[in-house]
């Protein structure tokens, strides 16, 4: 697999989904969106088939990673070298950063109608979005369209949060080599890798939204820090390295625990 190889499937794959995962949740969201309130099944449903057309996409050029957190766990694993890691992790934070500025360019519109809605602005977070945290005091108002936050804020419980999802995503691709003689899933690895996704959402994704994937917040974060959004509020800071590290952590666990379980 060639670095050309690697760069274009992550970004692309990358970009794909946070472009449907994102797009979810700014449908949920966003004022004068006729998905408006669809509710939390249709958040995890949303990004699963965000996840199976990412890496049905990637899967053939760069064996779709989609996720640092996937990247250091096959690196721990022993199927992806170490030299090609710092490649990967780049593609999947540009490529999750394109997804962001893709998913306000759909809903432009309606980022403009919610943002200038003397209704919206006057709610506080619990009570204005379907995926905005609740106890956010410096998250503005789309900032659940393209970061996770928490329901409640502990650094100690959100951080064991993430990592418990992450471990559970990451062990269910890495045991999907022990399939099929040894041979994976072929093209039904993206199917289950998603419904993994949405079965995650639906059981953990409670308390802090599920990022598993540090990218897909980090990427989407900082793309809502530097877009020209009105009245758009913080990005909130002070939680993102959460999301980073809870998957990172996540996913070397899973690394390891794969190799003294199942090798």
């Amino acid at each position: 697999m060639s670095s050309s190889d690697i760069f274009i499937g992550e970004t692309i794959g990358t970009a794909l989904l946070i472009l449907l995962g994102g797009g979810v949740c700014a449908a949920v969201t966003l004022k004068r969106s006729k998905a408006r309130n669809a509710g939390w099944l249709a958040i995890t449903f949303g990004w699963g088939f965000a996840v199976l057309t990412g890496a049905y996409v990637a899967g053939g050029v760069s064996g779709a990673h989609l996720n640092p957190a996937v990247t250091i766990g096959l690196a721990i694993e022993g199927g992806t070298k170490w030299s090609d890691v710092p490649l990967y992790l780049g593609s999947q934070l540009l490529g999750a950063m394109i997804g962001a500025v893709l998913v306000w360019a759909t809903y432009y519109g309606q980022f403009h109608a919610h943002l200038t809605d003397p209704e919206i602005l006057a709610a506080p977070p619990a009570e204005e979005g379907m995926v905005q945290e609740k106890a956010a005091p410096n998250a503005g108002p789309v900032l659940g369209i393209f970061s996770t936050g928490p329901e409640i804020r502990n650094v100690v419980q959100n951080l064991i949060t993430e990592i418990i999802a992450t471990v559970v995503l990451v062990l269910a691709i890495l045991t999907q080599g022990l399939n099929d003689g040894g041979n994976g899933l072929g093209v039904l690895g993206a199917l289950v890798t998603a419904l993994v996704v949405v079965g995650i959402g639906l059981s953990l994704g409670g308390p802090t939204g599920y990022a598993i994937n540090p990218v897909r917040d980090l990427g989407p974060r900082i793309v809502h820090s530097l877009l020209p959004l009105p009245n758009k509020g913080g990005s909130d800071w002070t939680y993102a390295w959460i999301p980073v590290a809870g998957p990172l952590i996540g996913g070397a666990i899973a690394g390891g625990l794969y190799n003294v379980a199942f090798k």
